[in-house]
């Protein structure tokens, strides 16, 4: 008897455009406050957890069934990346810990800085688009962690409206992927 080998072809969907959509819809909305254009509400807190979080994990899980290391990686780290900001910022609120100073949350953003840096290397053999929505969210992050460092409001600003050009590019490389572009 001759053992054949069988292969299956895989006709799932590509997951990024939903990942890349629940990160760049809720980046825009984040930097919109961030920007100064609203308060933080539970609009940003619900877009944190569902599409922000949830949705990246499910992509991120859709990835790992296909083999690409890189999106799993991504999706899933940036999803639990939403569900850990929106857990910093209510969990105090619910008396379930004090809310971290300015110091730790430079630290923890400028860790998330840190990776998407590293990341961004992996994009290098993906598409432009990718590169510039991991090399915007690498400067989103280190803005971000260095106002709260400093204290400056200003660079806060600056970084909500860099973090709409960020949003903005993953929408786009999303819908380009959807729309086949």
């Amino acid at each position: 008897m001759q053992n054949e080998l069988i292969t299956i072809k895989d006709t799932t969907a590509n997951p990024a455009p939903l990942g890349l959509m629940g990160f760049g819809m809720t980046t825009v909305l984040l930097n919109l406050h961030n920007a100064g254009f609203y308060p933080l509400d539970t609009m940003i807190l619900g877009m944190g957890i569902f599409y922000g979080g949830i949705a990246q994990v499910i992509a991120g899980i859709m990835d790992w069934k296909k083999g690409n290391t890189f999106g799993t990686t991504a999706f899933i780290s940036y999803g639990f990346f939403w569900l850990s900001l929106v857990a910093l910022l209510v969990m105090p609120k619910m008396g379930w810990g004090n809310a971290p100073d300015n110091v730790a949350m430079a630290a923890y953003l400028f860790m998330w800085g840190l990776f998407t840096g590293v990341m961004f290397f992996g994009t290098l053999k993906l598409s432009k688009k990718l590169q510039f929505v991991f090399a915007s969210l690498t400067v989103l992050f280190f803005l971000l962690a260095l106002g709260d460092i400093t204290g400056n409001a200003m660079l806060k600003t600056v970084a909500g409206y860099e973090g709409i050009i960020c949003g903005g590019s993953a929408i786009y490389a999303a819908l380009s992927q959807v729309l086949g572009k």
